[in-house]
């Protein structure tokens, strides 16, 4: 874990008067922690779109950058399974439009092209500096639907393995992780390594109070960071 080159990404934002992180910048903070995320660029218009779809590869994700919007796919924001250029510029017109119809003065500063990740179970895993506990560490199963039904567990951070084990094993949705139905058991090793490196994240930054990866998508073997935001200041 790059440590030192983490602090410096959150003082320069803070430092520019940043509340949060768009999803680029949380990703960053991600892959310095040595968390594995999809291949992605950043780009502006769609003739750079369509360059960085050529050395990523289809089928592609197309997403929006913005500081102002934080749930994308709520205003047409976030568009998977893109298999080629046409299709992509199709999708590009089509996402700006929609921005313009539900956010109409949010401020774009780009967009995400990124390399499209195979289906998995989805987890959620998160850090926040809480006022009473300080750094605590979160966990659960099920990616958007945990929003919904709640289903989550807490320890304070920084945390081992075992207490990760522990974590994982306390939410109702454990079981889709196990074997549930004829389904695979699923790399819980690489799950607590998310949690342990996420926890050691928000206890040894400055200025970051909270981080949030939402879905990280597990497989038979490994996992990875599909989306990601943080809040800072």
């Amino acid at each position: 874990m790059d440590n030192r080159e983490i602090e410096r990404l959150v003082k320069e934002a803070v430092s520019l008067g940043k509340k949060t992180l768009v999803e680029p910048e949380a990703k960053e903070v991600l892959r310095l922690a040595s968390i594995p995320v999809p291949r992605f660029q950043v780009v502006k218009d769609v003739t750079a779109a369509v360059e960085a779809a050529g050395r990523i590869g289809y089928p592609l994700v197309l997403k929006l950058v913005s500081p102002d919007i934080t749930h994308k796919s709520d205003v047409g924001g976030v568009a998977v399974g893109i298999k080629d250029a046409k299709e992509l510029e199709l999708t590009w017109s089509q996402m700006i439009l929609n921005v313009a119809d539900e956010n109409p003065v949010a401020m774009i500063e780009g967009f995400l092209i990124e390399e499209m990740a195979p289906k998995g179970v989805e987890v959620i895993v998160g850090a926040i500096k809480d006022e009473q506990f300080g750094p605590v560490a979160m966990f659960g199963v099920g990616g958007v639907a945990v929003e919904l039904m709640k289903d989550v567990s807490f320890r304070l951070a920084p945390l081992d393995k075992k207490e990760a084990f522990e974590m994982m094993a306390e939410v109702k949705g454990f079981p889709l992780l196990t074997g549930f139905r004829g389904g695979s058991f699923k790399d819980l090793d690489a799950i607590a390594d998310v949690i342990i490196k996420l926890a050691g994240v928000i206890s040894s930054t400055d200025g970051l109070k909270e981080i949030e990866i939402n879905p990280l998508i597990v497989y038979d073997e490994g996992a990875i960071a599909v989306d990601a935001r943080a809040v800072i200041g």
